[in-house]
């Protein structure tokens, strides 16, 4: 891309104002022609940021500490890898090739330098972003049903470890409470409750999900707590659902033990099935 002259005097300023937009435009049409999704999201900062190192230094490969930084913000932004890669490559397109004409980005024609400083950066944002989610169901509080998947495939290859089946070791408590006849906000309450009574009584270290909107689940080891932890489950539940009458005029929430399938495909199934139920 051709940058105008720099020249001193009150005319140099405007210049180089004038050809920066002129980059950020022409960047921008590009990348939509290259599959950005969301026109309005693509204006950033660090956009201009971009453009101004790019002009200052006159190679889009000279311009790497500000790439990075918009590939951080991105990333933050929820931007794709790929459709992040694919709008560098219409920068370098649009700088690489000049004049006012269409351009092609091309990302495996961009050079490997850059592409990788825009991977890592990226990359930085997106994992930490990834790391730090919370797989908690907003309304009770509790680990989502993804959660107790994973929870189970470690329960399973455990198993497979020890050459025994995984149900030999472990069971799922499940609680289902009936809303069909609640109404208003003891709708909301009743599933906070439930999860209260579970997690009062499955308080050292077993695992408890929410598995839909009026069922919850809880994976505890096969041994000789399991009736009396039942037993402890079914009172805190009553205790706290006795206090709203339209709760307690819903009758008692189901409590039942499920044993676990021979694979951990099949208690993934088992799981979506009982979400339904």
């Amino acid at each position: 891309m051709d940058v105008p002259a720099t020249r001193s005097g009150p005319g140099d300023a405007p210049l180089a104002d004038r050809a920066l937009r002129t980059l950020r435009a022409r960047w921008r049409t590009a990348s939509l022609a290259a599959g950005w999704r969301f026109p309005s999201d693509w204006a950033l900062p660090e956009v201009d940021a971009v453009c101004a190192a790019v002009m200052a230094k006159g190679r889009v490969e000279a311009a790497e500490t500000a790439l990075a930084g918009l590939a951080r913000a991105r990333a933050a932004a929820g931007a794709g890898l790929a459709e992040t890669l694919a709008d560098l490559a219409a920068l370098h397109a649009v700088f690489d090739h000049g004049g006012d004409g269409f351009v092609s980005p091309d990302v495996d024609a961009t050079p490997a330098r850059l592409l990788r400083t825009t991977a890592l950066a990226w990359a930085d944002v997106a994992t930490d972003q990834l790391v730090h989610t919370e797989v908690t169901d907003p309304l009770t509080g509790l680990p989502s049903a993804a959660y107790l998947r994973t929870r189970l495939y470690e329960v399973y290859r455990a198993a497979a470890a020890r050459e025994r089946p995984a149900a030999e070791d472990h069971v799922l408590l499940v609680v289902s409470l009936d809303l069909s006849t609640v109404t208003g906000f003891p709708r909301l309450t009743g599933m906070i409750l439930v999860a209260d009574a579970l997690r009062a009584v499955f308080d050292s270290g077993q695992s408890v999900a929410s598995l839909g909107t009026s069922v919850v689940a809880a994976l505890v080891p096969k041994d000789e707590k399991v009736a009396s932890h039942g037993v402890a489950l079914r009172r805190a539940l009553h205790e706290r659902l006795s206090v709203d009458s339209q709760l307690a005029d819903a009758g008692r929430p189901r409590v039942s033990a499920v044993r676990l399938p021979a694979t951990h495909e099949l208690a993934c199934d088992l799981l979506a099935h009982l979400a339904r139920a």
